[in-house]
């Protein structure tokens, strides 16, 4: 593994650690609090991290994701600001959240080799 390869996964784990602080912390959003940061990707140039999040809420739905994602490009250049004197970088990287489906993808690949196991076997 290259040096650069292990300064942006540091880069990339920092910003998660700090941006799940922050939304718990420092918001003062009991919604954006309970918002779980699933993976930080940071470009090679330290320029961009994508973050994947997503909500502990039970009443998970569509209306509620694009809320959730509105309310934090919000609180995006707020989050930036306090990220820059934690990460001790040049340049804060450009947040870009997005809404993590791939826990929805792995529950419907689950369900569907559930109802293929139900089926009776033919000939």
């Amino acid at each position: 593994m290259s040096d650069d390869t292990r300064r942006i996964e540091r880069v990339a784990g920092l910003v998660r650690a700090h941006l799940t602080e922050l939304m718990r912390r420092e918001l003062g959003d009991d919604e954006l609090a309970s918002v779980v940061v699933t993976s930080v990707e940071v470009t090679r140039d330290l320029s961009i991290a994508r973050i994947l999040v997503r909500s502990l809420s039970t009443d998970d739905d569509l209306e509620r994701r694009r809320n959730l994602m509105r309310r934090l490009r919000k609180v995006t250049p707020r989050l930036r600001r306090a990220l820059g004197p934690r990460l001790e970088l040049r340049r804060v990287p450009e947040l870009r959240f997005e809404f993590d489906v791939g826990g929805d993808a792995s529950a419907r690949v689950a369900e569907l080799l559930g109802e293929i196991a139900k089926e009776p076997k033919g000939n």
